[in-house]
């Protein structure tokens, strides 16, 4: 495999970006707002750098740049570009575009330990190709008893049927991809994100490939508005002078810190471990406030703000609760999860970027056995789950040999799968998480992440009933009160879910 490079490009950017934040910065101290055209040559030299050295930031919010990112690794974006929330991502899925050929990052590696790296990486590859050829004909008996598709129905359901079960075999089937897959995305940020993932380039798990991306992206700005970096900005942090570095030096793994998390979660994904007792008054304290009705009782406030019958914004698509006077209190009842999922599921459920996690550092979380998840469809086949157990031995011991070899743990780690088990800590507002459980507790939503969020409704509706009452698939909030029930459209799961939520069991 040759040394990869990242492709970046910037697709659109603000004009002006350097002149539009000084003369944003100047219109704070004017009648009227000041253009980028206005801005002087000695105020690029001086109110440029006092207002960023001052910590006056915002002003490079208004810039925004539209990267387009190719060649970089999962893993990279899961560690480093999706793991704050200041960000806008359109990614290339690998739950149904196919992976055909064997694309990954590749760091620049001489001799015994390249023809290591590239064997794992080709490997992981057959085990994919391999699981689809095992799943699909699983999928499609799952299918067709789910769409009561018998063998004398239409060719063209038939056909369909083909497409969604080669669909969920791909889906299944990437769990033994390695994390350093590569993927494709649209990727806007603003100037003062920019500004701090250049000075955090040596940070996290993927420094390596991080700074490759990042200078990439420096050089692409650089060419449309050379002051924005010449005139400010900060140089990148020293790997060595980062709090997290004396931690992710090698040193023998600990298996005593995953033992203890999976013996809390007891067999969950998800446990709730932080709440407040009283949220539901205070909730309907704070709504009471902010509609002046002090003569509303705890369960009107509630009804007002959460039924779908009565709450116009809980049945749209169009997430309006955030501008909601009605629906803001939503934003002081925080639950806090303790959760296990997969490297793969966490890097589509961090995309809820409001629902912040502190997701583990793999350089500090080695494991030297196999850590993994299994997907429910391996573990109902015999088949699927020898060729997906194999699979993970031969990952884990390609990296052990990598080690052997000399090769740093922050390299070795990209032959990883994506079934790589994470465990951390999660918290969310309600009106965040309202906004998740909506959209995951739908049986369109990825394996895990459906599983998760079920649990975590199940475990609020233990604790705040009169909460959890309105929470479910928009199927669950829109039935009989307006149409369609499913917003989805083709996609459809094919299940009336809203007979009996959450009283619901998903078989495929």
């Amino acid at each position: 495999m040759e040394p990869s490079r990242p492709r970046v490009t910037l697709r659109s950017f603000s004009r002006e970006p350097y002149a539009s934040a000084i003369a944003a910065a100047r219109s704070c101290y004017a009648p009227r707002v000041i253009e980028p055209s206005e801005v002087t040559a000695a105020q690029r030299d001086s109110v440029g750098p006092l207002t960023y050295g001052a910590g006056h930031h915002t002003v490079y919010q208004h810039a925004h740049f539209e990267f387009g990112l190719e060649n970089v690794s999962r893993h990279f974006v899961w560690s480093f570009l999706h793991s704050h929330p200041f960000y806008n991502s359109e990614q290339s899925s690998q739950r149904y575009v196919k992976q055909k050929q064997v694309a990954a990052f590749a760091p620049p590696l001489e001799g015994d330990v390249a023809g290591i790296y590239e064997t794992a990486i080709a490997a992981s590859w057959d085990s994919y190709f391999r699981l689809i050829e095992i799943l699909r004909p699983v999928a499609r008996e799952k299918l067709c008893a789910l769409y009561h598709v018998r063998p004398t129905s239409l060719a063209s359901r038939s056909q369909r049927m083909d497409r969604f079960s080669e669909k969920r075999a791909m889906e299944i089937a990437r769990y033994v991809l390695p994390i350093a897959a590569f993927t494709s995305m649209v990727h806007t940020i603003s100037g003062i994100t920019l500004f701090r993932l250049v000075r955090l380039r040596n940070s996290g798990d993927t420094p390596m490939e991080t700074a490759m991306v990042i200078d990439e992206m420096v050089r692409c700005v650089r060419e449309i508005d050379p002051d924005f970096f010449a005139k400010v900005g900060d140089a990148p942090v020293a790997r060595d002078d980062l709090p997290e570095t004396p931690f992710t030096a090698a040193r023998p793994a600990s298996t005593e810190q995953r033992r203890r998390i999976d013996a809390e979660l007891a067999g969950r994904s998800s446990r709730l471990v932080s709440c407040d007792p009283g949220a539901p008054h205070l909730l309907a304290d704070a709504g009471r406030l902010v509609l002046g009705e002090n003569g509303l009782s705890d369960d009107r406030i509630l009804e007002l703000m959460l039924n779908p019958a009565l709450n116009i914004y809980r049945r749209e698509t169009l997430d309006l609760g955030f501008h909601s006077p009605l629906l803001r209190p939503l934003h002081h009842v925080q639950y806090t999860f303790l959760k296990k999922i997969s490297h793969t599921a966490d890097s589509q459920d961090q995309r809820h970027r409001m629902v912040p996690a502190s997701r583990p550092m793999l350089l500090a979380n080695d494991s030297a056995d196999p850590d993994f998840i299994t997907p429910m469809l391996i573990d109902e086949c015999d088949a699927a789950r020898h060729e997906y157990t194999k699979a993970m031995r031969s990952a884990w011991d390609a990296k052990a040999k990598l080690l052997e070899a000399g090769l740093p743990l922050e390299l070795a780690q990209y032959v990883l799968p994506n079934a790589l088990a994470l465990r951390f800590y999660e918290s969310g507002s309600l009106m965040y998480l309202l906004h998740k459980w909506t959209l995951r507790t739908c049986l369109n939503a990825q394996e895990e992440i459906f599983r998760a969020s079920m649990e975590e409704l199940e475990q609020v509706r233990a604790v705040h009933p009169a909460i959890a009452r309105y929470i479910g698939p928009f199927c669950v909030l829109r039935n009989g009160i307006t149409s369609p029930r499913c917003p989805e459209g083709d996609h459809f799961c094919g299940v009336p879910v809203w007979r009996d939520f959450p009283n619901i069991r998903r078989t495929i």
